[in-house]
């Protein structure tokens, strides 16, 4: 057949691969119209029929819709603009589809009961706004607004507890999302966050008992310690918990000299900052912190913390 042929519905049917009630159909919607009509009025199609049904099917193929299709066999839009669009659309598609992956891979990990899937799904969900607006509420209760009295003191520290959710996060980032923002609405972590900023703002003043700092503290002296499975109640430990007492003694001494290092012990002191700094939901958020963020692993100071809390409990009842 030449240029100027004409086929019937079953000749392009046989040529493009498509069926008659397919070709028909795009056809009755004005994409592929027909050239003229046979004397006893079937179809006949020239010869860009076919181009422009290799062109509908591929189009269908990638996802467009039909009003759009005909848009671009009608060259009323271009076909690179009509990818573009299409392509940023199908990356919102990827996005909603991997959120929903990670929601049941969480559901099945954790054997979640219907409410709390109900409440993974909406928060896997959410936008970049409403995620900032959730955590922003969270580390409000916990250091203060910003222009509230002290909050500026905590503004290095807000910025380093703020999860930053990739635009095209890995599943494991979305599903320690997800554990983060029910752990950031909890509220007796929100309470125990707020016991730590207190005692942190508490131990800064003149005179008081030191709290900042003596985490790092005990992570020098002590994990030596701990990997030597020394007891912390032994005779082997005390010089360990000395040396701890000493140093926290020295990092906010009262006016005019030192503090006796027994006296940042008890009486609110470095035993309960401890305590509250040693509770497993700190280390979770961090955790997930790091895992949303994509920053290493933190360190588990938990070791540490255990000893010498066992430590610090048998000297006072001593």
């Amino acid at each position: 057949m030449d240029g100027d042929a004409l086929y019937s519905i079953g000749d392009l049917a046989r040529r493009t691969g498509l069926t008659v009630k397919a070709i028909r159909f795009y056809s009755d919607q004005g994409i592929v119209p027909p050239a003229g009509r046979t004397p006893a009025g079937y179809r006949l199609y020239g010869v860009e029929a076919v181009a422009r049904l290799d062109l509908v099917r591929t189009l269908r193929e990638l996802g467009l819709d039909l009003p759009t299709v005909r848009r671009v066999v009608e060259r009323e839009v271009s076909l690179p603009e009509v990818a573009e669009a299409h392509a940023e659309a199908l990356a919102v598609q990827i996005r909603t589809l991997r959120l929903r992956r990670a929601v049941l891979t969480a559901v099945a990990r954790r054997g979640s009961t219907p409410e709390e899937t109900e409440l993974m799904h909406r928060l896997a969900r959410l936008s970049e706004d409403e995620r900032r607006r959730l955590i922003g509420e969270f580390l409000d209760s916990a250091f203060g607004a910003p222009g509230d009295a002290g909050a500026e003191a905590f503004a290095g520290i807000r910025r380093s507890m703020t999860p930053e959710l990739p635009d095209d996060p890995e599943p494991e980032q979305v599903e320690a999302w997800v554990e983060l923002a029910e752990l950031s609405r909890d509220p007796g972590f929100r309470a125990l966050m707020r016991r730590l900023a207190d005692s942190h703002a508490a131990g800064t003043a003149p005179g008081a008992v030191p709290r900042p700092g003596a985490v790092a503290v005990v992570r020098e002296e002590v994990r030596p310690a701990v990997a030597a499975g020394v007891d912390p109640v032994s005779a082997e430990a005390e010089p360990v918990v000395a040396a701890v007492l000493a140093r926290c003694a020295r990092l906010a001494p009262p006016p005019g000299g030192r503090a006796p290092a027994d006296d940042v012990v008890g009486g609110g002191g470095l035993l309960e900052y401890l305590e509250t700094v040693n509770d497993p939901r700190r280390e979770r958020y961090l955790r997930l912190l790091a895992v949303v963020n994509g920053w290493p692993p933190p360190e588990s100071l938990t070791p540490s913390l255990d000893w010498t809390l066992h430590a610090l409990r048998a000297r006072v009842t001593q």
